[in-house]
């Protein structure tokens, strides 16, 4: 039985708490043990402001049956864990991962890894010096809608991708804990907290581009790019976009699709469904698993450390990758969508 410490009880850390509770009661060998947070008005059931998913976090729940902490320090100290599971902002994730994985735990951190390719670094230098398992839940990689685009193209299903489009769109988010999200400096802004998922879904159904051109616009003051396009280019000269945009205040509702196309077929995700599109054959909607990439990226840490098995869908070298990329994408909107080079990734 695998006992947690769940570090950040904000919109993410509830999301995470949700899944642990359906896993126990499940019969998952895990158990949640203890709650970190440094705001003490996370641990009652006020209602959690922010998010795109639904009804994620919005649970009521009994606090009582946790251990409850406002210091890692002192949870780390007095609870014998067996793995940390991280969702504090963006700027924490290196400086607690490693002060996680240092004191002998394995690491589930919240995406995106961190705020920048050096501190991923770290992140996976300290996994390998002190033996511990680190995963980033870079959820999309664990999302049955995009399972199906990944296995698409690696069995060439529909032959060879031609042209792809990603695109995420939603209210600016001025729910965060002192704002941290609408800190450029804190979070990355848009690029790095929402645009990141489709980066990395890039990534990983793709590979690492050679080069990026990035537009971005910036609506609210100190907040980095709002709203962005990137173009990505990979030498078999295949057009792949993608586009986010966060710049809109107000109730404007959140959304997420792809659209693929393939020489013998297309497949485009939207609203909640992937209908496939074969040449010469009807279409028709692809089942998938009901449900999501937060459930299944917890449990599929889970079996990892039970069964010693290798991370192999998000591995830290992949999702580092990712923010070189991101990184890349910055630079490239302060040049005005001028071509950088993506630098220093790692296979």
């Amino acid at each position: 039985m695998l006992k947690v410490g769940l570090v950040g009880i904000g919109f993410m850390g509830h999301g995470h708490l949700d899944q642990y509770l359906r896993l126990m009661k499940e019969g998952a060998p895990v158990k949640l043990v203890a709650l970190c947070d440094v705001d003490p008005k996370k641990f009652t059931n006020d209602e959690v402001q922010g998010g795109n998913m639904g009804d994620l976090g919005k649970g009521q729940y009994d606090f009582s049956q946790f251990n409850l902490y406002s210091s890692m320090d002192e949870m780390l100290e007095k609870e014998e864990l067996d793995y940390v599971d991280i969702a504090l902002p963006t700027y924490l994730h290196c400086r607690y991962a490693i002060k996680a994985m240092r004191a002998g735990k394995h690491v589930l951190c919240e995406k995106p890894m961190a705020i920048n390719p050096e501190q991923c670094r770290r992140m996976i230098d300290t996994a390998k010096e002190t033996g511990r398992r680190l995963m980033i839940a870079q959820c999309l990689r664990f999302w049955p809608a995009y399972e199906v685009l990944k296995e698409y193209v690696d069995k060439g299903t529909f032959g060879r991708p031609t042209c792809s489009f990603f695109c995420r769109a939603g209210s600016t988010p001025i729910w965060s804990y002192e704002d941290w999200l609408r800190d450029e400096n804190l979070s990355g802004g848009c690029l790095l907290d929402q645009h990141v998922h489709d980066v990395d879904m890039i990534n990983w159904v793709f590979g690492v581009p050679e080069a990026v051109s990035t537009l971005g616009v910036n609506v609210h003051p100190g907040a980095g790019f709002d709203a962005l396009s990137t173009n990505y280019r990979y030498p078999c000269g295949m057009v792949v976009n993608a586009q986010d945009d966060w710049s809109m205040n107000g109730d404007v509702p959140f959304k997420m699709m792809y659209r693929a196309n393939f020489e013998k077929g297309a497949l485009i995700f939207e609203d909640g469904k992937v209908t496939a599109y074969p040449v010469g054959a009807p279409s028709f909607v692809v089942e998938t698993d009901p449900d999501d990439g937060y459930y299944h990226e917890i449990k599929s840490f889970i079996n990892a450390l039970i069964s010693g098995e290798e991370l192999a869908t998000a591995t830290v070298e992949s999702t580092r990758n990712t923010i070189c990329i991101a990184t890349a994408e910055r630079e490239s909107a302060r040049r005005h969508g001028e071509w950088v080079a993506v630098e220093d990734t790692h296979e």
